[in-house]
């Protein structure tokens, strides 16, 4: 058995989240700032350039933007980009953040023609807000009541065309009325090695470290398909080639790293470990149910879940059965652990379970 344990989530190195390690400040000058610099993405990125060209050839504001994916994708770039590339301001903000209707009035009373309002997480507004937001998004005007009883009147209040970018990690949390006023749904995909590889290798150029192309290719392939974690993976990185070495990012010197942060060849880190370990050693590699699993290795279930689960089962190390979560057999072959066989000196699958 595995030894059980709180695990620091907050500062986890392979969270696709924004955590307390990164610096706001630097983090943002690694963003790109145009369509042309920005890697990957390729589908996403050639499509909202016709729109753009279209909307700016046409003189009008353009038409509201849902983004979405897993976290750490380049949504909040991307917005910047399309700000920049209309050429108009942005505001930015959160669904969380707007709490009463006249926050979200203030927000968009102060919007200038064609201004872009980009809110993370949209899918967190509450209801209240959705009503005022609907009028705003297809008549670009809010309505308010004020007073009370008989003497209550209805106030409009005309807006200015403004876009309204909407990013989410979870779409199918929108409401269908709100979904329905985004007239472009775009959906960001993983990275590939090779654009992740390009993204580490820019980074290294800004920052002004010296890094080898196989130091990159190394650290890409450890990144689970997300820049954010690309990024922070350099930093951390930079910080040994700083004290271990010239100062140069070479290969031996990034397998170091990142062996001592624990982030394995395929980008599992101890957390993954620990859970793919209990389940295969407690529990005989499943089915076990998530609370059991979360209690067994002291985490939350809806850590392991939103967290650990998605990245494991893209893998095909994780399998959810009606009867709870086992372990494949690749989830054994990565481990180097031996599949118990059945009684006849076979070994066992899922689908013997």
């Amino acid at each position: 058995m595995i030894e059980t344990g709180e695990f620091d989530f907050e500062n986890r190195i392979v969270a696709p989240q924004v955590i307390k390690d990164d610096d706001g400040d630097l983090d943002y000058s690694l963003r790109p700032k145009t369509l042309s610099e920005y890697i990957g993405q390729d589908k996403v990125k050639e499509n909202m350039r016709i729109y753009i060209e279209a909307a700016k050839k046409r003189g009008e504001a353009l038409d509201h933007v849902l983004l979405y994916g897993p976290p750490g994708l380049g949504k909040t770039t991307l917005s910047n980009i399309i700000a920049h590339e209309m050429g108009v301001n942005i505001r930015v903000t959160s669904g969380p953040a707007i709490e009463k209707t006249g926050d979200l009035a203030a927000l968009l009373t102060s919007l200038q023609a064609g201004d872009v309002l980009f809110i993370d997480e949209i899918h967190r507004l509450s209801r209240a807000i959705e009503e005022i937001l609907y009028p705003a998004l297809e008549d670009f005007a809010i309505d308010f009541v004020i007073g009370n009883g008989p003497a209550a009147r209805s106030i409009r209040i005309d807006l200015q065309r403004f876009t309204l970018i909407g990013a989410t990690t979870r779409s199918g949390q929108l409401s269908a009325p709100l979904r329905d006023r985004f007239g472009i749904i775009q959906r960001l995909e993983l990275y590939s090695p090779e654009d992740l590889t390009e993204i580490i290798t820019r980074s290294a150029a800004i920052l002004g470290v010296a890094i080898d192309r196989e130091a990159a290719v190394e650290m890409a392939s450890r990144s689970r398909g997300t820049p954010r974690i690309a990024n922070r993976f350099l930093k951390r990185v930079r910080d040994y080639a700083d004290v271990m070495s010239d100062g140069r990012i070479t290969k031996d010197i990034a397998k170091i790293a990142l062996d001592r942060m624990e982030v394995d060849p395929l980008g599992l880190d101890s957390l993954d470990k620990r859970m793919l370990s209990m389940i295969i050693n407690g529990y005989g590699g499943g089915p076990v149910g998530l609370e059991t699993l979360a209690s067994a290795i002291g985490e939350e279930a809806v850590t392991l879940e939103d967290v650990c689960e998605p990245f494991l089962m893209q893998l095909g190390f994780l399998a959810r059965t009606p009867r709870g979560r086992c372990a494949t057999d690749l989830a054994y072959r990565h481990l180097g652990i031996k599949k118990p066989s059945d009684g006849n000196g076979a070994q066992t699958t899922l689908f013997d379970k």
